[in-house]
């Protein structure tokens, strides 16, 4: 196989898109996405009794979402160059669709679970859009709009806990599902009407033999991450699943070098360029959930405790919901950094913010306003960090590729969350305070986990330093936007 890019299939015509409503529709379904994944937060304490199973079974409700995304997020991406991203995009709607339909109507374990697992076959919607992004847009929009698609993540996440929230105090819990059916709904009506397919195709067939491999090692890694807790870090179920991760990811990334159309390119991920992003993206990801593992239950805290702060749970959805927002405000600012002084500066001048502000956070804990303030900064600069990852990694593949590299950035992020979650439930359940009966994670515990949220971001810092500078970026790009041809990959080579 040869490391030289293929050109892309072109079909229709060359009449330019309509473009002027394509950003919001994108932006919106980003939101609506991203919503899903903290609907089920409110009534995760209630599930056993609403499904009448035991809390251990019910948590594969969010477990299922977890893996389905991991799975879903980088096939979809690879569909997507293939047969069409908007396509894709569709499918992926009614995915999301159809999965909050199913837990709509369901009142046991078993459709709970098929219901949000079809929900996380969902949430390739963010990598696809920034891709048919950069088949559409003239190059002098393509970085706003590119940091505001980015963005969307974590404004759905930031507004999803007080929505949620809200409806699961006033209504039956079943209306989180009909809502997001009907969000989903009229994203997926706009992306008909006003978003247009791309006419990049890499043509080829679908590797099902490496789609199989991928998500068989993904899910054994992803499980052993998030349930590792549950099981016990040293139990046989645990080291069997990361064993069997390492086995299964080691074969299929010999298979995927040698078979002619691989599901995902490796020589491609190999370039500097690229390989670097997506391990400074993975420091990011756990950076970025750190802060969502901790003001939520710190200000949800009893104040007898000494450090809590007594808040409902929409209160501590309200404090978490400015932060999505700075998110989206900073959007075009970050691509004013990136045209300037380039993708990398602005990724590693998130990393800074982002790191400022979990220290801001260790300092200030005591007041509700503390942590807005924290929770803005440190959102200030994943709004940074998530605009920069992909237009750094569309700087570095062919145009026939930007789904499947954007899709597989998306992931690292997620692993990054999931490392996150395991690593502070570890210390969270290790230090702890007696609270009468009850053992609550202590203030140095929480304090721990917003300090290791500072340094993985220092370590994405770190890491974000040693991204070979572009050169011939602009030559580059508009070789790329023509199809991928070789010259563009050597211009966008460090």
């Amino acid at each position: 196989m040869s490391d030289a890019p293929e050109r892309s299939v072109t079909t229709g015509t060359a009449e330019p898109p309509r473009t002027g409503a394509v950003v919001p529709v994108l932006a919106l379904s980003g939101i609506v996405v991203s919503l899903m994944q903290t609907l089920v937060i409110p009534i995760v304490g209630q599930l056993p009794q609403y499904l009448n199973a035991s809390a251990s079974d019910t948590a594969w409700a969010i477990t299922a979402t977890l893996l389905a995304a991991a799975v879903a997020t980088p096939m979809m991406g690879r569909l997507g160059d293939m047969y069409g991203k908007r396509r894709m995009l569709l499918v992926s709607m009614a995915m999301l669709v159809v999965g909050s339909v199913v837990a709509g109507f369901s009142d046991t374990l078993t459709p709970m679970i098929v219901g949000r697992a079809l929900q996380g076959l969902s949430s390739g919607v963010i990598p696809l859009g920034i891709s048919i992004l950069r088949d559409e847009l003239p190059a002098e929009k393509l970085g706003s709009a590119t940091a505001m698609i980015s963005a969307s993540l974590g404004v759905g996440g930031a507004l999803g806990l007080p929505i949620a929230a809200l409806i699961a105090d006033n209504f039956d819990w079943h209306a989180l599902f009909w809502t997001s059916a009907a969000l989903g709904v009229v994203a997926l009506v706009l992306v008909v009407a006003l978003v247009p397919e791309s006419k990049v195709r890499t043509g080829g067939r679908f590797d099902l033999v490496g789609a199989a491999g991928m998500a068989a090692g993904l899910i054994c890694l992803l499980l052993a991450i998030s349930k590792g807790g549950d099981w016990g870090w040293s139990s046989g179920t645990t080291l069997g699943l990361f064993a069997a991760s390492v086995v299964v990811l080691i074969a299929w990334g010999f298979f995927e070098l040698r078979t002619e159309r691989p599901l995902v390119d490796l020589r491609t991920t190999a370039r500097p360029q690229v390989l670097v992003t997506n391990l400074a993206s993975v420091a990011i990801g756990f950076a970025m959930f750190s802060m969502s593992l901790v003001i939520p239950q710190v200000l949800q805290l009893p104040e007898q405790t000494g450090y809590g702060l007594g808040q409902s749970l929409l209160s501590a959805g309200l404090v978490m919901a400015p932060s999505g927002l700075v998110m989206m405000a900073l959007a075009p600012v970050s691509a004013l950094v990136s045209r300037a002084r380039g993708p990398k500066v602005t990724l590693m001048i998130g990393a800074l913010i982002v790191a400022a502000g979990y220290g801001l956070n260790v300092a200030l804990m005591s007041e509700v306003w503390h942590f807005v303030l924290a929770s803005c900064v440190i959102g200030a600069g994943i709004g940074f960090c998530y605009g920069a990852m992909p237009t750094l990694i569309m700087g570095a593949v062919p145009a026939s590729e930007t789904g499947a590299a954007n899709s597989l950035n998306t992931l690292m992020r997620s692993i990054g969350t999931s490392v996150a979650s395991a690593v502070a439930g570890v210390v969270l359940a290790q230090m702890t305070t007696q609270f009468g009966p009850y053992a609550l994670p202590s203030e140095d515990a929480f304090r721990t986990v917003l300090a290791l949220g500072a340094g993985a971001a220092l370590l994405g810092f770190v890491v974000a330093a040693f991204i070979p500078k572009q050169r011939g970026s602009a030559e580059a790009e508009a070789l790329l936007a023509e199809g991928g041809a070789p010259e563009a990959a050597e211009a966008a080579k460090a």
